[in-house]
């Protein structure tokens, strides 16, 4: 009986783990990053589509599916570093074609009736440039809500990224990770009552 490991290799995102040059106050896993900015992006799509008027095609159940899948690749190459990974246009083009080649490997061990739509996935293929905008964003969103938390904890060693994840942020000029970081960021720095008292 032939078996195809694709979703056990993709379940083995938890134990990579993110921030690896950083001293973390709480490790975080590539597969909690992953499932964070899938709800994010997702939002982010609602939030094009009902609050800033600029959803016409954008498709928020394909997005927040391709951002479950978009660090897969990292399963075979581990998690670059930022500071390495866009260091200069050589490294990210090398990088880049890295990252191609693993999501080609990683999409090979499924069905051949299924290949070409997991790769499709797996490197954002199946996103337009507006739905590939948003995922990015909610990408760079996670990094941060990452950065305010070990901040927020009292760890200084986020400091200089949480200030490099907010200018990268501004500097997409995307409206809707606009919106999100003035009506919902704020909301991440709450304790449980706070987010919740005389709400339900």
């Amino acid at each position: 009986m032939e078996t195809y490991p694709f979703s056990a290799l993709l379940g083995r995102m938890k134990y990579i783990t993110r921030w690896s040059l950083m001293r973390n106050g709480r490790a975080e896993s590539l597969s909690e990053h992953t499932a964070d900015t899938a709800l994010i992006a997702h939002m982010l799509c609602l939030i094009a589509q009902n609050c800033t008027g600029t959803g016409a095609g954008i498709r928020p159940d394909t997005v927040a599916t391709a951002a479950l899948y978009h660090d897969g690749p990292e399963i075979l190459t581990g998690d670059m570093p930022t500071p390495v990974k866009y260091k200069n246009d050589s490294l990210r083009t090398a990088y880049k074609a890295v990252e191609a080649q693993s999501a080609r490997a990683i999409a090979s061990l499924l069905p051949k009736e299924l290949a070409a739509t997991g790769e499709a996935y797996l490197t954002g293929a199946v996103l337009s440039d507006a739905e590939r905008r948003l995922l990015k964003a909610a990408d760079r969103l996670s990094a941060l809500i990452k950065c305010m938390e070990e901040c927020q904890s009292g760890n200084r060693e986020f400091e200089a990224a949480l200030a490099q994840q907010r200018q990268a942020l501004a500097d997409m000029h995307c409206p809707e990770a606009d919106f999100f970081m003035q009506h919902m960021l704020p909301c991440y720095s709450q304790n449980l009552d706070e987010l919740t008292r005389g709400r339900f």
